[in-house]
């Protein structure tokens, strides 16, 4: 029944691919059509608002500039916002400003669309501060993914140019965001997802004790948390608090939320490169990876704590501890599989009572970055994986590679290779410096391998803009607030600025004609190749340190 449950939902999510794929081929593709009767209007306004009256392509370098500055921009506002928020209207709970640190953290980590929180939703924001900055920079920063991934495609796919920022930037909002969270909120609110602007509730318990019970615009901040995969809840416990994720009901939508936009890039992919196939095995490739991961997470967890076995304890429905009985396990690891894979960072359970092995699932997909991914980097990340899979088949037949009739030389490897390297490097010193430094040792409170596989997550999360955490640790300090910050950062705009910088690159490249000795990017083979390019980079990357964590405290409750 439990895998049942979960391939119901994948199939579901199969079905919706080519549906939303061939939407947002549309809104990107800058040619008329029918959805221009509808979202023209609102944009040219916002063009005129902006100063925005020739949409004319950018090269690669202004747009990644124009990118960069405008999340500068609300970095700055969102800043100050959380600074003064105990004077800013709509504080009826009167929540203090936010410390320097904690705010330098938070926005960094909403802009990044990290949302990682060293703080409680509902006693560290005020109403104002979860729409004002919160809401508003999950569309901001799940726009700006979006546009980029965009950008890259065309770029690679010999498009005329890698488009427009602002006018990418405007249709990712209009066009996709915000009708998706308008649809999805109302839903949430008709499955009792509060939705209110009241002051916290004060009850009287059975025992005759007052209690304040939190709530405020809950399903509009849940909507676009899972909508542009970013994960940041309203509550500390995120959504496996009930009034983010009241049941079963909203648990699947919340999953089908974080996950239909992301597995529906490749397939546009596909549309640009006029060839369905191309997209259909980058999305193989990310499915096959997928349920691999997603299956040794539900094996572990079925199987239960090796420890507690040991002392004869029933443990036929496996490892519960840290899970809602409302969900169970197959809910559970689905949920806790989908938002690392799509870097959404939301949790429906408590990542750090994951079995040894289960825990693997979650880190394994945030160190890859590629199966589906967050709003656009998930296809971006592995687009550069299928290069260097056909530039590494190049090398073992001595012709120069070719990926979409452009040839692939060392101008662009080099950029690639800086985007494969600076993510392991953003997460493996920082972990290590973690432990070598009194700095990171008073907050790690388990000692031994979890603590290990504690500290690594963290940093992992952060890298990978996913925001999820093992939650062992005090992370709230000077020490994780700065390091986990500007790992985020890094994490961020690196790779993306090295892979707009590979699409500038290629779409200067002339057309190279198709012969008998060009080898071929959309069949099994090369679906086969990806998978093991994938697979080779991240285990010779990662398994070190998965084995000094996960493993060895798996070993030792044998």
């Amino acid at each position: 029944m439990g895998i049942l449950q979960i391939v119901v939902v994948i199939v579901i999510l199969i079905l919706l691919v080519k549906p939303m794929g061939t939407y947002l081929y549309h809104v990107f593709s800058n040619e008329p059509n029918r959805t221009d009767r509808w979202f023209a209007g609102t944009e040219k306004g916002i063009y005129k608002l902006i100063g925005l009256k020739k949409r004319d392509g950018m090269s690669w370098k202004k747009y990644a500039l124009s990118f960069v500055l405008t999340n500068i921009v609300l970095v700055a506002f969102s800043y100050i916002f959380l600074r003064l928020q105990q004077g800013l209207p709509l504080n009826p709970n009167g929540i203090a400003d936010m410390e320097q640190t904690l705010s330098f953290n938070t926005v960094i980590s909403f802009m990044t669309n990290t949302n990682l929180q060293h703080y409680s939703g509902e006693t560290g924001l005020s109403y104002f501060s979860q729409m004002a900055v919160i809401t508003m920079m999950m569309f901001t920063s799940a726009a700006s993914g979006f546009s980029v991934a965009v950008a890259f495609v065309r770029g690679i796919t010999g498009q005329k140019s890698v488009g427009n920022f602002f006018e990418d930037f405007v249709k990712a909002h209009i066009r996709v965001f915000i009708p998706l969270a308008l649809l999805v909120s109302l839903v949430l609110v008709g499955l009792h997802v509060p939705q209110t602007l009241k002051p916290s509730l004060e009850v009287t318990t059975l025992e005759g004790q007052t209690q304040q019970i939190a709530i405020g615009p809950v399903a509009s901040l849940e909507s676009i948390k899972h909508l542009g995969t970013n994960g940041g809840g309203f509550f500390g416990a995120n959504s496996a608090h009930p009034f983010e994720n009241p049941n079963p009901l909203t648990n699947v939508l919340e999953i089908l939320s974080m996950w239909m936009l992301p597995a529906s890039l490749p397939y546009m992919y596909g549309l640009f490169a006029k060839n369905k196939r191309q997209g259909w095995v980058i999305f193989t490739a990310m499915m096959t990876l997928f349920v691999l991961l997603l299956g040794l997470n539900y094996y572990a967890e079925t199987k239960g704590n090796p420890a507690i076995n040991a002392l004869g304890i029933e443990s036929s429905q496996g490892s519960m501890e840290g899970k809602e009985v409302r969900f169970g396990i197959p809910q559970s690891s689905l949920f806790t599989s989908v938002t690392t894979a799509a870097t959404t960072g939301s949790v429906n359970n408590m990542h750090d009572t994951l079995t040894p092995l289960g825990g693997i699932t979650p880190l394994a997909l945030m160190m890859l970055n590629n199966v589906f991914g967050g709003k656009g980097v998930g296809l971006i990340n592995m687009l550069m994986y299928a290069i260097m899979g056909v530039f590494l088949c190049g090398l073992m037949v001595g012709r120069t590679p070719e990926f979409l009739g452009r040839k692939i030389e060392a101008k662009e490897m080099k950029l690639i290779a800086i985007a494969i390297l600076v993510h392991p490097f953003i997460i493996l010193v920082p972990t290590a410096g973690a432990f070598l430094t009194d700095l990171g040792n008073g907050s790690i409170t388990n000692p031994g391998f979890h603590g290990l596989s504690q500290v690594l997550y963290e940093y992992v999360s952060s890298a990978a803009n996913n925001g999820s955490g093992f939650e062992g640790l005090a992370d709230n300090t000077t020490f994780w607030n700065v390091t986990t910050g500007i790992v985020m950062l890094l994490g961020r705009y690196v790779s993306i600025i090295a892979m707009l910088a590979v699409a500038g690159s290629l779409i200067q490249k002339k057309p190279v004609p198709e012969t008998i000795g060009t080898f071929r990017t959309d069949n099994g083979l090369f679906t086969g190749i990806l998978i093991g390019t994938v697979v080779i980079i991240g285990a010779l990357t990662f398994l070190p340190v998965i084995v000094l964590g996960p493993i060895a405290e798996y070993l030792t409750l044998r």
